[in-house]
């Protein structure tokens, strides 16, 4: 049996917002209309064309038909160490490492959403995510430390996220240890962990392209994202209401 688990981004549209329909003039008719939100998707897998980068594309595409601007960022392609313990983000904004970090922490904070997507590895998330995260600890420092949050306080409570892992075992705590990390990473970056898609069993499921559904629960949770930060729909949108409309990418 496949575990899907759901978790509603925006509670204040209730049952409403579960349409695309009224998704649409819920972003229409948003105070932020026309402010077009950026949305950094996280690939944690080492297969740029796998499972879970299938998923990411997916949601990415959701987030981009609700309006938003998308980027994908693929972890595993990045030069960087692991965090050293050098305490440099004590008493300063970045780290005291010189690699491609530098150009993640200012993306990371001017982000509106989060998609991390990731596959179980070892009960936890892959090494090079988690050190990822690790190296995010200048927004601890700065938040936790310092009392001087990277992210500017307008954009604190408006950001939102989405967690996406897939797991290839059915056994019921699979999740349990990518789930606390995830959450622990964004409330350090302060980013809400507002929804999550776990799907396991993939061992037996094999190719994702051939389950539909799931491909398409992903691209319903990224546009739900869009939604709820506000943003702008594009013509992407219009397509179709139902999950055989979705279009494929």
């Amino acid at each position: 049996m496949i575990y899907i688990s759901y978790v509603c981004t925006n509670p204040g549209a209730g049952f409403l917002a579960k349409t695309p329909h009224m998704q649409r003039y819920i972003a229409f008719f948003s105070p932020h209309a026309g402010m077009r939100k950026k949305v950094v998707g996280l690939l944690g897998s080492p297969l740029s064309e796998g499972n879970t980068a299938r998923l990411l594309s997916r949601a990415l595409d959701g987030a981009r038909d609700a309006g938003c601007d998308v980027e994908q960022v693929e972890v595993t392609c990045l030069e960087f160490q692991s965090c050293q313990e050098m305490f440099f983000c004590r008493e300063h904004e970045t780290c005291i490492l010189d690699d491609d970090m530098q150009q993640m922490y200012p993306k990371l904070a001017a982000a509106d959403g989060l998609i991390v997507a990731t596959p179980v590895m070892t009960m936890g998330i892959p090494g090079t995510l988690k050190s990822f995260m690790d190296r995010c600890q200048v927004f601890f420092m700065a938040k936790y430390h310092r009392k001087q949050p990277l992210v500017p306080q307008e954009k604190r409570d408006k950001r939102n996220g989405l967690f996406i892992c897939i797991a290839g075992m059915d056994i019921p705590e699979v999740f349990v240890g990518p789930k606390l990390t995830a959450k622990a990473f964004f409330d350090i970056i302060d980013c809400r962990y507002g929804d999550e898609l776990l799907i396991n069993g993939m061992d037996r499921i094999g190719d994702i392209k051939q389950q539909p559904a799931l491909t398409d629960a992903a691209y319903k949770k990224g546009y739900a994202l869009g939604v709820s930060l506000g943003a702008t729909e594009s013509t992407g949108a219009s397509k179709g209401s139902g999950s055989a409309d979705l279009p494929e990418k």
